[in-house]
């Protein structure tokens, strides 16, 4: 294995919900904030899609937000930041810091080398994975501790889901490689 498979990993999304208010008027909010995207029959919601950081926020007229696109913990924060200043600049009566809770954390990883999925499928616990090559092409294997899915391909690539801080990928392939080395599949 060339690397490190933990010096791969690459966070893809983070998923984040925020409270900024307790009532939005989304209909106003769309007419006054450039490129707001609202239609109602497609979606309860405003869409705001910002470029720096590449998120987008989902803003219902609960005063709740779902932040989405983020590449890291810091462009979370930017991205709540920007989106605080746009509804300010609306004189709407927010909260002067915004925090925001992570949903779930997608990131990916490679093993650096293949792996059978058919041999890994007969070792781990079997109340822990689902594997149909014929349905989906990867081994779904659910983590009690860090709780995350992680889908292995047979590629040696991985995606992580389901993680609530940065740290549980990590600690999820560091369980994958002792997994697959007690089973002597690495």
């Amino acid at each position: 294995m060339k690397g490190r498979p933990e010096d791969s990993l690459k966070i893809e999304n983070i998923v984040a919900s925020a409270k900024v208010s307790d009532f939005l008027d989304l209909p106003t909010l769309a007419s006054k904030i450039k490129d707001a995207e609202y239609n109602k029959k497609r979606f309860p919601g405003v869409v705001l899609r910002m470029q720096d950081p590449k998120i987008a926020a989902l803003v219902f007229g609960s005063g709740k937000v779902v932040l989405t696109g983020a590449k890291s913990i810091d462009s979370l924060s930017r991205g709540l930041e920007i989106l605080g200043n746009q509804l300010r600049a609306l004189n709407i009566s927010i909260p002067d810091s915004l925090t925001y809770k992570i949903q779930n954390i997608v990131t990916s990883a490679d093993l650096g080398a293949p792996i059978n999925l058919n041999k890994i499928a007969v070792g781990f616990n079997l109340e822990m994975i689902e594997y149909e090559p014929e349905q989906f092409p990867g081994l779904v294997y659910r983590l009690e501790e860090p709780k995350v899915v992680v889908l292995l391909f047979g590629s040696g690539k991985l995606i992580i889901t389901g993680g609530k801080q940065p740290d549980d990928a990590k600690k999820a392939v560091q369980k994958i490689l002792s997994d697959l080395k007690n089973l002597g599949l690495i």
